[in-house]
């Protein structure tokens, strides 16, 4: 059954892709703002430069997160908080991003925990004055699912880090039974290890054991991890379609827009550098990992836990997370302009 908050989130119309996303996320919050009273602005709004606008937590439980809850919201604040993910998700990201709560409450049928598992504790935090061309931000974040967006001199994005998350990776029973949240993801990446592994390139796997999560975990900074697997410049056409099909249902969780830039930026840096690599096995049931690593960004996922059925999926940006490289960007194109004068 449904929860008021998920029935919403799902009736919702998507906001027109005509309205850039940039533009839509500005008027996403201030409806959203402009919907509070001034406590539940104190939960929500934040200075820019706030410590926790760079705080990236994916696990549970709460109070370690900031923002204000949907738990708290009245069914206009709701619907106002949901117009910021319209802004910025494309359907299929903003179903992937619905389920996903789903399972929280999956979750707690199946722990009988209804205080630490519950579908509405995601949480909305707004970081500086939405349309400051100095910068402005904000994340919407709860158990498995954590969305940081950052925007500069109101054209330049960032929308890392990011990570999605699965558990049950497939439901098993009860009323959600067969939902797989991330299953064209899963699908597409042992379809691209498997066209390795075929072709001759057995250094696809780097090891015979995943391991337990992905390496990045929460940190607030991404590291260049150890170049493992299969180079794009090594792979086939077809070995190289199949990686892309991969990097862009990472990136389609955006609108047309976003991810079409994101993917440009990719190529910008060199497509032919990046590497995928695979640990553990690839047959149905057994625990893997992988990660798709580029000169600019890192994507990582691990199947390991609960006998392999709880998934955990994140997409970083080794100088752009939280928009640090626009940001400096910025600020040295103003001090230019400072001295100039």
């Amino acid at each position: 059954m449904k929860t008021p908050l998920l029935a919403l989130l799902l009736s919702l119309p998507v906001m027109a892709q005509d309205l850039p996303s940039i533009a839509a996320m500005k008027s996403a919050a201030d409806a959203f703002i402009g919907s509070l009273d001034d406590a539940k602005r104190g939960q929500a709004v934040f200075p820019f430069e706030a410590e926790d606008r760079e705080k990236f937590k994916f696990t549970p439980p709460p109070p370690a997160r900031t923002g204000l809850p949907f738990k708290e919201m009245t069914e206009a604040q709701r619907a106002a908080a949901t117009k910021l993910l319209d802004a910025v998700l494309s359907e299929k990201g903003k179903l992937k991003a619905t389920q996903i709560m789903t399972l929280e409450g999956v979750l707690r049928e199946i722990e009988k925990k209804p205080d630490y598992r519950d579908p509405e504790k995601y949480y909305v935090s707004i970081f500086g004055k939405p349309g400051d061309e100095k910068g402005w931000g904000w994340k919407f974040e709860g158990h498995h699912l954590a969305l940081n967006y950052t925007v500069v001199g109101g054209k330049e994005f960032s929308v890392t880090p990011s990570f999605f998350g699965a558990n049950p990776g497939e439901v098993m029973e009860g009323e959600h039974k067969g939902l797989r949240v991330l299953k064209a993801e899963d699908e597409l990446a042992h379809a691209l290890v498997n066209v390795l592994l075929e072709g001759g390139k057995k250094n696809v796997i780097f090891s015979d054991k995943a391991p337990a999560e992905i390496l990045t975990a929460e940190n607030r900074k991404a590291t260049v991890l150890d170049p493992v697997g299969v180079t794009v410049a090594d792979m086939s056409e077809a070995q190289k379609k199949a990686l892309l099909e991969l990097i862009s249902e990472y990136l389609g969780r955006h609108r047309t827009d976003l991810a079409e830039a994101d993917m440009k930026k990719i190529e910008t840096a060199g497509i032919e550098k990046v590497r995928f690599g695979w640990a553990g096995g690839t047959k149905p049931g057994e625990a893997w990992y992988y990660r798709i690593q580029g000169p600019t960004f890192l994507m990582e996922s691990a199947n390991v836990q609960n006998n392999a059925n709880h998934v955990h999926e994140s997409w970083r940006s080794f100088d752009g997370d939280f928009g640090r490289d626009i940001l400096s960007e910025h600020y040295r194109e103003h001090e230019k302009e400072g001295a100039a004068h």
